[in-house]
């Protein structure tokens, strides 16, 4: 009896300058990994997706061979069938069918899943949530994205859109947060706009009349500068009240944060604390914790996506 072979994980992450690559074992160890320069069309980003995942799967195949799984994430809207809706950084690609024609030429199934879902998965998986049944993944940088996991597997929704909490209104922004802003959906007022780092910046410049953007502003809140204190104290409890209404509609086991405004240290204290005012439960037993992985959790999590494919 012939066993069964064992499969060898292949993620893209497709940016706005570079394609990233990964191959991960059945464990999640990492076999090898690649990258490029985006093309800048489409035949040229499929045959680029081709000749990596080749390139991967040969070099690490081993001498019994593997089987493969691939997966995509790419920042964008994906539709129900796999079809590539709106990619702002991509435009290229709008429109085609990036999923069916990497198909036919690898001849095997793929997976494609906004990058926000394949970070929750990948923190889901064998991240910072690794275990818990119900997993909402947070994206917090120069947009504000999310994605929720059930029990290892991406929950797309009807409309593809399943865990789009950013471009929801934000209750209660404060009047010291300024006139609502126009989110890059279109519309005004968004979560996206209160809580990515262009409104960190923007608070403080209100605040301090000073310019400094998200970093340099943690930085300053932990050494004492009193209004970046105020500034980042006012995002807390923006955030607090934007996942409390997570916590009440999804109940998730974990909130797991990623991007680049995740590394404020002072998040997963106050943060739980001042949602408890906002939560239907009265002791919210919610975990809010940092990636595992980092940067790295959506390429990770599109090689977990190709499992399900």
């Amino acid at each position: 009896m012939v066993g069964r072979r064992p499969v060898i994980r292949i993620g893209f992450d497709i940016g706005g300058s570079k394609i990233a690559a990964i191959a991960l074992d059945e464990q999640g160890t990492q076999l090898g990994r690649d990258r490029c320069p985006v093309p800048r069309d489409y035949r040229g980003t499929l045959d680029a997706l081709v000749g990596m995942s080749e390139a991967l799967a040969q070099a690490h195949s081993g001498a019994q061979g593997m089987a493969r799984s691939v997966g995509i994430a790419l920042p964008g809207m994906i539709g129900a069938a796999g079809e590539l809706v709106r990619v702002v950084n991509l435009p290229w690609l709008e429109g085609m069918p990036l999923c069916a024609d990497l198909q036919r030429a690898l001849g095997q199934a793929v997976a494609i899943a906004n990058d926000a879902n394949c970070f929750a998965l990948s923190e889901a998986i064998d991240g910072a949530a690794a275990g818990a049944a119900v997993v909402f993944g947070v994206i917090l940088g120069t947009g504000v994205g999310g994605g929720i996991v059930v029990h290892g597997k991406v929950i797309a929704g009807a409309n593809a859109i399943a865990g789009e909490w950013g471009h929801n209104p934000l209750p209660d922004a404060g009047a010291d947060a300024g006139p609502p802003q126009v989110c890059g959906c279109g519309r005004v007022g968004c979560i996206e706009t209160w809580l990515n780092g262009a409104a960190l910046a923007r608070d403080y410049l209100a605040s301090s009349g000073r310019d400094a953007d998200a970093a340099a502003i943690a930085r300053l809140a932990a050494a004492g500068d009193r209004d970046a204190r105020a500034v980042i104290a006012r995002f807390e409890q923006r955030l607090a009240v934007a996942l409390a209404g997570i916590v009440n509609i999804v109940d998730p086991d974990v909130i797991v944060l990623g991007g680049g405004l995740a590394s404020i240290a002072s998040l997963y204290t106050r943060v739980p604390l001042l949602w408890r005012e906002r939560c239907v439960a009265p002791e919210p037993r919610t975990r809010l914790v940092p990636a595992r992985f980092g940067p790295e959790s959506g390429l990770r999590g599109a090689a977990w996506l190709g499992a399900s494919a």
